[in-house]
């Protein structure tokens, strides 16, 4: 009897156990046919930006984590900016984590191609060229262009671009800020230079008499060094749009470009005015 009720036992609890197991399993199928989300696929990994941590006040570099910097990706150094604010809100509102890649400017459309990050926040115009390339979010700021110059040259009271003709004005390489200084008539335009300090410089030094910019920027170079200013035209540069419009910059057809553009519609205009007025507030006075 004892050896009878031994074996009845074993064979129930072997059933239950079969039992519990096909269960799981089933419940583990289901949910791979229903696509239920995992958490981690939503949540959580990170969300690489890139960006030249030199385009103040839109992004520039720091020492330390002051107003809100953020470390960058391999560096002992912080990035700040206009484009480092809106990339937390945007890593934020996707449950990831930021991490700053600082890239030179023709090295980003490479690096967001190849994955080496996953968005281009970088004061960078939605261009049908770029567009070629890569796809872009709605805007998230809108600017127009200016020309920065000596303060109390002969270039500080134009109203119009044809006053710079005979000036020599350059502009950042790659960019369509480059290709309109050609609507000037007479003017010498300069080689085109890889970044914003380096014609800050030039102009300083007396190699140009101006640079094609956008007005935060040339709001940052005149706080930056008394010895600027800058010229808003009342008949400026023939832009589109896009041109004048700042978006990010993603990898074609990429799944985060829908919730990045939610993300963005629920940053209003009064809250991006005051981003913006805020990083030139906050900007390194050498940037």
């Amino acid at each position: 009897m004892r050896k009878s009720l031994s074996l009845l036992f074993a064979i129930s609890l072997s059933v239950m156990l079969l039992l519990a197991g096909c269960g799981t399993g089933n419940k583990a199928a289901e949910n791979e046919n229903t696509g239920a989300p995992d958490s981690a696929a939503t949540n959580g990994g990170t969300f690489k930006v890139g960006l030249e941590a030199g385009y103040a006040p839109f992004n520039w570099t720091q020492m330390d984590n002051s107003n809100g910097a953020v470390p960058i990706d391999g560096a002992a150094e912080f990035a700040g900016g206009y484009d480092v604010e809106i990339a937390k809100k945007l890593a934020e509102g996707l449950g990831k984590k930021l991490v700053i890649v600082k890239t030179e400017w023709d090295g980003l459309v490479p690096a967001l191609t190849s994955g080496k990050i996953d968005a281009i926040i970088a004061g960078m115009s939605p261009t049908a060229k770029r567009k070629e390339t890569i796809d872009f979010s709605d805007n998230y700021y809108k600017s127009d262009l200016v020309m920065v110059v000596k303060k109390g040259g002969k270039y500080e009271s134009a109203t119009s671009i044809q006053d710079f003709n005979g000036a020599k004005v350059t502009a950042q390489l790659n960019t369509f800020h480059y290709s309109v200084i050609d609507q000037i008539d007479g003017v010498k335009k300069q080689p085109a230079m890889d970044n914003f300090p380096a014609m800050r410089v030039a102009l300083e030094s007396g190699i140009i008499d101006g640079y094609v910019s956008e007005r935060p920027e040339a709001v940052s170079a005149s706080s930056a060094n008394e010895k600027f200013a800058f010229v808003e035209f009342t008949e400026g540069f023939d832009t589109s749009d896009d041109d004048t419009a700042i978006a990010v910059g993603l990898a074609k057809g990429s799944e985060l470009t829908p919730k990045i553009n939610e993300i963005l519609a629920g940053i209003s205009e009064e809250e991006r005015t005051s981003i913006m007025d805020a990083a030139i507030k906050n900007q390194p006075a050498a940037q």
